[in-house]
């Protein structure tokens, strides 16, 4: 799969710009703040219906105008796809296939499989929880439209139960059998969602660390794990248990919506004791996971954004990462059988020419 053409109407710093690309490899070049990373978040927002920068839709509409209009023409399994993504202040968000409008804009997740690689990455190690959860989240729902909808399904129910518990608070009053029937919904939906996590995140594990390998050269063990109290407890016993809890917080303690994924480097975690480099090729090796987990499911081979991918990395790891990247694309267009041989040949090569450049 490829994007053909790019057009943007009112999007961010662009008032009217078009791209044609090449099916292969395309490059951004330029000065600082004249858009690059902004071109990258709308191939990115018409895959996914959102900004991977900005969540507030309204603030990707151009300054001094009153909408955005993003159209892309794609090639994807033979044939043409035209996605419409459009957005006018005071007015929901319209997603267009081939100039049908979604009913639910969750239903277009999963057409245009894409990995976008960016030093906004770097949340996933610093901040809390429920950017890790996201990540998984996003990489199943690409390729799962039932676990997508399931988990739409387990956040509103979960925001029904929170509503309860504040309103027993307020009124000084309890119903165990109202809530015995969210406690019962979350249960149902909740043991599905921890069910697919646990059988994505085995796999996908193996694959992050072959990638990481290959990255860091093979002279650093990382560790990835998904955690969760669904792993030792049922999820109805977790909310019985913790129900006085519950109350006093006024929310849902426990459940699938705080699990979480533990991120270390021999032995330790990466967030204090990794430094920029490991944890950016920790990052890298992230994203080259889902590319291959994404590929390998769908059946398509993912669009892949790279925005200034290679800061706070050393000349190995750069040149581990382009040899990665390039055998990729020849992968993709059947150009010879993947073989580690050919890893290290390519990964020569470059560093040759390098030092022949010095």
């Amino acid at each position: 799969m490829f994007l053909n053409h790019l057009s943007l109407i009112n999007y961010k710093n662009f008032g009217s710009q078009s791209f044609d690309f090449d099916s292969k490899i395309n490059c951004f070049v330029g000065a600082n703040g004249v858009g690059k990373t902004n071109v990258l978040d709308a191939i990115y927002h018409l895959s996914f219906g959102k900004s991977y920068f900005n969540p507030v839709a309204t603030q990707n509409i151009k300054h001094g105008t009153d909408f955005f209009v993003i159209d892309g023409d794609f090639h994807k399994n033979q044939r043409e796809e035209k996605i419409v993504c459009s957005l006018k202040r005071g007015m929901q968000k319209i997603i267009k296939r081939n100039g049908k409008a979604y009913e639910r804009l969750s239903d277009h997740i999963g057409l245009l499989p894409l990995v976008i690689i960016s030093p906004a990455d770097r949340d996933l190690i610093i901040e809390g929880s429920e950017t890790r959860r996201k990540f998984v989240d996003g990489v199943i729902s690409q390729s799962d439209k039932d676990y997508l909808q399931t988990l739409i399904k387990y956040n509103k129910v979960l925001s029904q139960r929170n509503a309860l518990l504040k309103y027993f608070a307020a009124n000084n009053t309890f119903d165990n059998g109202t809530l015995a029937i969210y406690n019962e919904q979350l249960d149902t939906y909740g043991s599905v969602i921890y069910q697919k996590r646990k059988s994505f995140m085995e796999p996908f594990i193996t694959i992050f660390k072959e990638q990481y390998a290959i990255i860091s050269g093979g002279n650093e063990e990382v560790t990835l794990t998904y955690e969760s109290k669904l792993a030792s407890k049922g999820l109805l016993a977790l909310l019985e248990n913790n129900l006085d809890r519950d109350r006093a917080l006024q929310y849902t303690s426990v459940g699938i919506h705080k699990d979480d994924l533990s991120f270390e480097i021999s032995g330790h975690p990466i967030k204090k004791f990794g430094s920029q480099g490991q944890q950016k090729s920790f990052l890298i090796a992230l994203k080259f996971a889902q590319f291959h987990f994404i590929k390998e499911l769908s059946k398509t081979t993912p669009i892949l954004l790279l925005d200034d991918i290679f800061d706070k990395l050393d000349e190995e790891r750069v040149g581990h990462i382009i040899a990665l990247v390039y055998l990729r694309l020849c992968l993709s267009l059947h150009l010879w059988p993947f073989s580690e041989s050919l890893y290290w040949c390519l990964h020569t090569h470059l560093r040759l020419l390098h030092l022949y450049k010095e």
